[in-house]
């Protein structure tokens, strides 16, 4: 039961991120002008295109099981800064103050989620292993 639970956290941690990319592709345009709105004026084609590329090799690598702590810890490098300056909830006041601790404090579990990926590995179930059973016929 335990490979199961490893391999539906890893399946709902990847659709996570698959959704970020596509959402961040989609709208390229809305994303810049909020990463303007944060401070992030540097580059913006190269952050946000590396970003993107990260999410999809990340959850692509994560979902398949193939080098998934390489993965996640691309999937870190993202997550972890994003959290920090998008859901700055000390920052904020009272009103909106709550719900932004909120989604920070998700964003920490999600966090944990890949932390836990990156120490334990992924389990029974992979790509890498699922190749490793087969047996190719002699011709």
């Amino acid at each position: 039961m335990t490979h199961i639970f490893d391999l539906l956290g890893r399946l709902f941690l990847s659709f996570l991120f698959f959704y970020e990319a596509y959402d961040s592709i989609v709208f390229t345009k809305e994303t810049k002008a909020k990463m303007t709105e944060y401070g992030l004026t540097w580059n913006q084609n190269l952050l946000l295109y590396g970003a993107i590329f990260c999410l999809i090799l990340g959850a692509t690598m994560l979902l398949t099981g193939y080098r998934a702590k390489t993965g996640s810890f691309l999937l870190l490098l993202y997550w972890v800064p994003v959290t920090f300056i998008v859901h700055d909830f000390w920052n904020i006041p009272p009103p909106d103050h709550r719900i932004e601790g909120l989604i920070f404090m998700k964003n920490m579990a999600v966090t944990g989620g890949l932390m836990m990926v990156f120490a334990n590995g992924v389990g029974k179930y992979s790509i890498k292993k699922l190749f490793a059973t087969f047996k190719v016929p002699n011709a």
